[in-house]
């Protein structure tokens, strides 16, 4: 360390004396993954082989724990057909690890190199105007190319030989931010085959399309289209689920191969981009075959207008339901193997985040169950489409200014690890994102103003905010653990849907349906029965009309006053015991006196259905209602405005981060004597700077 600067030589000795962690040597037993992982995207390729020692140095005296690499490589791991030069991957976990470092390997299954693509152009992806990518971008395959997969898994298998066993190793991403399907004549051919599997006969898939309307009745298969356009619903909806299963093939396909070679303990995951929330595929049933899920955090203000992706800062709101999201996909803690340190390079503005809210966002990220944080990337690319993109050294290999908040996000980490071990996320509420209703929804959203995911977080918030906890699932999954359970636009609902739900709320769950659910079955048809669907005979009445608003109308009753906005449903054929709790008032003529919400009691539990879109205030107030008669507990901790709590529970233990996103500094009371992990000691209030942490931990009450 006698070359370092003071303050990186300081910080080394300071990380290693929090981990007590020594480099594994060869032939040494398996390093486990830590328990807070921490580390950066290294391109070891890029650079010559004499600089790695000073890269590895310096991410050590970061207190990095953890190197990605290999995900970007296939041209330096196989410069010619059969030619594998893999020793210099092996150099290179060889010498993080004498830093202290795992290694996580990427598949490098997102960039097939020039010789392949002139090998094959067959692999090549097609859009959907029918134009064919060219060689020097990313994701220019083919996901449908059979040959694609051939080469995939012998690149692959000649890794998973190699490292499977390797002790330094600890987990391999498939791929990289899985993205774009293809329009080439083989991947139609693949449509039409899981389309034949799937229904058995044009009959029965014409009955399910109503292919009836506008003469869209098909004799053979090679006759339906493939398209994203404007278009059948059945068929958009069931194109995007032939994505999604070969998207899941094309995993599968590598998945297979690293589990005939390597050991167990080496998990399997891939890293999700598109801020969580993008719609190509289900993510829940890509995340179903991985060992543990990753995902990308970059920021965004919005989830479809990619203009303002990269620009502005953190919205802690809107990154806490995406964690919460990707939780959800199989309700396990998480990595984020990517975050931007600082900034990025295609944002409409690429601004820097402030000096303290890089470290704010790897902290708000823990608090809502990551176990893993990485950056993109450590070092500036010499060339290439991402050269400006936000690092931890510049390209001579010294440090930039973020690089300083790493670090001692780096100490927090290795302080924080044992505390936080075994340790997740516990929630009494649930919220409801369905791929299918998204989806259905998406194809025809009736008014530009019904953003439904700009709704959903409206109802996360309103929830959050007082319980400080919100798991966000499908509504295939096991709800019987959930007090609460609220699903804002559960558009798709079939008979055994219904009856899973209904058969929820009778054994005790609180169910609140938001608008526009039940108006489809699940061939994305209207079901015959009137909104909610087969959910109607459970809730004791049925929309008689929706209705998308210019205006807002006042609505008031049991739960309050206030407006609907956006969309409004009134509610007949009430049963004698469902209680209508708003209705509209004077504005507009259709909704004027009618129900706006209905509840009733079934079973040990209450179904209720909010037929409007509500202003924020009475959403917050009504929310309330819904918590208190589900008898969620409150949260722990009272935090003020712009400070924002997450609460892990486990091995004994509960773990509140702390972030202030606010403003300016702030005091927070606490209810009693907690341990301060981060600056030590027993404290009863914490004061955080703007973009301040804090982490407190105290046994778990009997």
């Amino acid at each position: 360390m006698k070359n370092l600067p003071p303050f990186l030589a300081l910080l080394l000795a300071l990380v290693f004396t929090q981990l007590g962690a020594q480099p594994a040597l060869p032939g040494s037993a398996p390093r486990p993954i830590p328990a807070l992982m921490y580390g950066s995207a290294w391109y070891p390729e890029q650079w010559p082989e004499a600089e790695w020692e000073a890269d590895l140095t310096r991410m050590q005296a970061a207190g990095l724990n953890m190197v990605r690499i290999g995900e970007f490589a296939w041209s330096s791991l196989e410069p010619a057909k059969g030619r594998y030069e893999l020793d210099w991957m092996e150099r290179a976990i060889a010498a993080a690890a004498r830093h202290g470092m795992v290694t996580i390997i990427g598949t490098p299954t997102d960039t097939p190199p020039a010789w392949m693509t002139t090998k094959y152009p067959e692999i090549l992806r097609v859009a959907e105007d029918g134009a064919q990518l060219q060689h020097g971008s990313r994701r220019h395959f083919s996901i449908g190319s059979e040959k694609y997969r051939e080469l995939c898994r012998e690149v692959v298998g000649q890794l998973a030989v190699r490292f499977g066993h390797n002790p330094n190793v600890v987990a391999w991403q498939i791929g990289n931010e899985f993205t774009e399907d293809s329009f080439d004549p083989e991947s139609r051919a693949r449509f039409h085959r899981w389309l034949e599997a799937k229904y058995g006969s044009l009959d029965a898939l014409n009955t399910n399309w109503g292919t009836a309307y506008w003469s869209q009745t098909y004799t053979d298969w090679s006759q339906i289209p493939m398209t994203t356009g404007r278009a059948n619903p059945g068929l958009l909806l069931e194109y995007k689920r032939f994505v999604t299963d070969t998207w899941r093939d094309f995993q599968r396909n590598q998945i297979e191969v690293l589990r005939r070679h390597v050991d167990p303990r080496q998990l399997t995951t891939t890293n999700l981009g598109g801020l969580g929330w993008a719609t190509r595929f289900n993510r829940q049933l890509i995340a179903s075959d991985l060992d543990i899920i990753s995902w990308d955090e970059y920021l965004g203000s919005g989830w479809f207008d990619k203009t303002k992706n990269g620009t502005g800062h953190l919205d802690p709101l809107r990154s806490g339901a995406s964690h919460d999201l990707v939780r959800g996909w199989k309700q396990k803690n998480f990595w984020v193997l990517e975050m931007p340190p600082g900034f990025v390079d295609w944002g409409s503005v690429s601004n820097s985040l402030d000096r303290g809210e890089t470290r704010a966002m790897a902290w708000h990220a823990v608090g809502h169950g990551a176990d893993g944080i990485g950056f993109w990337q450590w070092r500036s690319a010499l060339n290439g489409q991402e050269q400006y993109h936000g690092s931890l050294v510049g390209p001579d290999g010294e440090p930039v200014p973020v690089y300083a908040e790493a670090a001692q996000t780096g100490v927090d980490f290795a302080k924080a690890g044992p505390v936080l071990a075994g340790t997740q996320p516990v929630s009494e509420v649930a919220l409801i994102h369905d791929y299918d209703s998204r989806w259905a929804i998406e194809f025809n959203p009736f008014s530009n103003r019904y953003d439904q995911m700009q709704i959903l977080i409206d109802y996360y918030r309103a929830l959050r905010e007082p319980t400080q906890a919100v798991d966000i699932v499908t509504p295939a999954m096991d709800l019987s653990r959930y007090k609460l359970v609220v699903a804002p636009s559960l558009n798709v609902v079939s008979p055994e849907l219904a009856a899973r739900l209904g058969d929820y709320v009778r054994a005790g769950g609180h169910l609140v349906l938001g608008p526009r659910t039940g108006m489809k079955n699940d061939a994305n048809a209207l079901n015959r029965e009137r909104q909610p669907g087969p959910l109607a005979p459970v809730i004791g009445g049925r929309v008689e009309q929706f209705y998308a608003l210019l205006e807002d109308v006042p609505v008031a009753g049991s739960w309050g006053s206030g407006k609907a906005t956006i969309w409004a449903e009134f509610f007949n054929r009430l049963a004698p015991d469902t209680e209508v709790v708003l209705r509209y008032g004077a504005g507009n003529d259709w909704l004027s006196g009618k129900p706006a919400a209905i509840r009733r009691t079934v079973g040990k539990g209450t179904l209720t259905y909010l037929g409007a879109v509500l202003d924020g205030a009475l959403m917050t107030h009504v929310t309330e209602t819904w918590l208190k008669e589900a008898g969620v507990a409150s949260s722990v901790i009272s935090a003020p405005t712009g400070v924002k709590i997450s609460r892990r529970v486990g091995a004994g233990r509960e773990v509140f981060v702390i972030t202030n996103f606010s403003k300016g500094p702030q005091e927070i009371a606490l209810p009693g004597a907690m341990t301060d992990v981060l600056e030590g000691g027993e404290v009863r209030s914490v004061k955080l700077p703007r973009y301040g942490v804090a982490v407190l931990s105290r046994p778990l009450a009997r």
